[in-house]
């Protein structure tokens, strides 16, 4: 099974993928193919760059680049699940795997914005506003190129919300685990 993750900034899309790679889950990022492109071109991977970097790699090698980049490295003997999924074209490049599920997380606003500056991680949003814009930023995009959270987010077939505490959100994740697992076997 590989259970694909979308979402907006903050929203906790590296913690639940720390709880299935705490099940035994392979973890890749899509971010992770944009890390390599930009260490080869000597920059640094900031917010900035990765989003930059991201839209260059689609309009040259295709909206899906991303993910045709990850999908022939995940193990056919796990299950696996692939962070960053910021484009339609990905979601459709990975579900020609048949026991590909998109899950969406989410969580409010401010919500977002608070656990952003716990953080503290370098390139975030440095005030409210500028969250907002960046957000604003990732939501659309005019280029097939670009980042269309919006749109991915209509394409996933689950969603967990993660406006509460852990404990909550770990037992959402545990009902949608176990019922993948039946469905998906």
């Amino acid at each position: 099974m590989i259970i694909g993750l979308t979402g907006r900034n903050a929203a906790g899309k590296g913690t639940v993928a720390q709880w299935l790679v705490d099940r035994g889950f392979y973890f890749t990022s899509l971010s992770d193919a944009i890390r390599g492109w930009l260490a080869a071109q000597g920059q640094e991977p900031t917010r900035d760059n990765l989003t930059a970097a991201g839209r260059h790699l689609r309009q040259t090698g295709g909206a899906g680049v991303l993910a045709e980049r990850t999908l022939p490295v995940l193990p056919a003997d796990r299950d696996c699940v692939v962070d960053s999924i910021r484009n339609p074209a990905e979601v459709q490049v990975l579900r020609r795997r048949s026991d590909f599920v998109l899950l969406e997380v989410t969580a409010d606003r401010q919500v977002r914005y608070q656990r952003l500056r716990n953080r503290a991680r370098a390139g975030d949003a440095q005030s409210f506003e500028e969250f907002v814009r960046q957000e604003e930023a990732e939501l659309t995009s005019t280029s097939s190129a670009g980042q269309q959270l919006q749109a991915t987010a209509a394409l996933a077939d689950l969603q967990v919300s993660n406006d509460g505490h852990a404990e909550q959100l770990q037992a959402e994740l545990a009902v949608v685990l176990a019922n993948l697992r039946s469905r998906l076997g």
